[in-house]
């Protein structure tokens, strides 16, 4: 079983700086739909964003897109075939973090939902997107390379848990605070260089990448992490 911390949302490269936490709950805005190469049905405003950027008008690339307890995320590029290569698959999670800030936070790394994968359709295929996200962009651009879109269960967290922040507190964004198992074992993909795992459980992240994924079939210690992170997700 594959366990994959997925990088979404605002960031200072994509949409110009983090995304908002109101009234405690973290709002992971989408990323604007590049021009030219990025087909797009879905304007900030259509999905009740549109007071939180500058143009609410703007198309957006709604991904990943939760439904009433059900996600579809896609990905494409190196960034997908990196996916096939760690072999994720039917049965893995994904976790996805972002940059946020505001209601009393400073800038922050923070998880904010979580898909639990029980379908992969190959959109150049000619999979059908899912019924929930016929919008979905990744069916709009049917010609990226190794385009495929993950579906299962999943929810956006509802409030700004302090057990789903993965920034230290006294450090840059970029600095995590990981668990013991993680530290100890320090096999999270794109993270090979030991200097990168700090002491005091630390780790300093890579300044760009998408995903980042680690094995934790049979680790008894992993698995209740995770569990006990979904369940911070789902009860926040």
């Amino acid at each position: 079983m594959k366990l994959i911390l997925s990088r979404k949302g605002f960031d200072s490269g994509s949409g110009g700086g983090p995304s908002p936490i109101i009234g405690g709950v973290p709002i992971s805005l989408p990323i604007p739909a590049k021009p030219h190469n990025d087909i797009s049905r879905t304007r900030y405003c259509d999905i009740g964003l549109g007071a939180h950027v500058r143009d609410g008008a703007a198309l957006c690339h709604h991904d990943p897109f939760f439904a009433d307890g059900r996600v579809a995320f896609g990905q494409q590029g190196a960034a997908a075939a990196h996916l096939a290569n760690q072999g994720v698959g039917v049965g893995d999670i994904f976790l996805f973090f972002g940059l946020f800030s505001g209601d009393g936070h400073a800038p922050h790394h923070r998880i904010f939902g979580y898909l639990a994968v029980e379908q992969i359709l190959d959109v150049a295929a000619g999979d059908a997107p899912p019924n929930f996200a016929p919008d979905h962009p990744h069916f709009l651009n049917p010609d990226w390379k190794h385009n495929r879109v993950f579906v299962g269960r999943g929810v956006r967290a509802s409030g700004a848990s302090p057990a789903l922040r993965l920034s230290v507190a006294d450090g840059p964004v970029s600095q995590w605070r990981v668990p013991d198992w993680l530290h100890v074992r320090r096999c999270l993909s794109f993270h090979g260089d030991p200097k990168r795992w700090l002491p005091d459980k630390r780790l300093q992240s890579v300044a760009r990448g998408q995903e980042f994924v680690v094995d934790v079939a049979g680790d008894v210690v992993a698995m209740a992490w995770l569990n006990q992170i979904v369940a911070a997700i789902e009860s926040d």
